[in-house]
């Protein structure tokens, strides 16, 4: 009996060793995806504000009105849904922001894009809720002269408490200011 014992114990305890090798194995090294990770900081007021997102190359591909669909929430990057943190209260185009961690979404058109600020995070890039949106902020559009190969979003700071947030792709700019409280 006390060998059956031992046996079972032995093999599931291989089981589970098995397991956690196979969900280590799964988890792969996110630099090394076609979209490969990207953080835009800035510091506000000496607080440090992160956006964490995922960046796709053009690839020889139309991107807006393409692959970014004109009239339809886009993800704003790839992979996972891209995040701001904020260890402060923010402006955001107008909307005020308490301190804390929310996605960021876009709503891209020909003309104006809008700015999609969601409470819901965690989720993958294509799991959208509108339900949970907080705020829909309009951005300025511009022309850029070259195209930008990789999605870039960025901060250009204006003072200490203030900086524009902007996303560049192909040839496309928008930008929406933000202001820490």
């Amino acid at each position: 009996m006390k060998m059956r014992t031992r046996s079972f114990v032995f093999a599931v305890s291989l089981l589970c060793v098995c397991l956690v090798t196979a969900s280590l194995a799964q988890q792969e090294d996110k630099s090394k995806r076609p979209s490969p990770p990207g953080t835009a900081q800035v510091t506000l007021k000496g607080k440090t504000i992160t956006i964490d997102y995922s960046r796709p190359f053009m690839r020889g591909r139309k991107i807006m009105g393409g692959l970014v669909p004109y009239g339809k929430v886009w993800r704003t990057g790839a992979n996972e849904a891209t995040t701001l943190t904020t260890p402060v209260d923010l402006n955001i185009g107008g909307t005020k922001l308490t301190a804390g961690k929310y996605t960021l979404w876009t709503l891209p058109s020909a003309g104006t894009w809008k700015l999609i600020i969601n409470k819901q995070t965690g989720q993958w890039g294509t799991d959208y809720d509108e339900k949970q949106d907080l705020a829909r902020v309009d951005m300025q559009k511009s022309s850029l002269s070259a195209p930008v190969q990789e999605f870039t979003i960025s901060f250009d700071k204006k003072g200490d408490d203030s900086a524009d947030l902007v996303m560049q792709w192909e040839t496309t700019s928008v930008s929406v200011p933000v202001k820490a409280e």
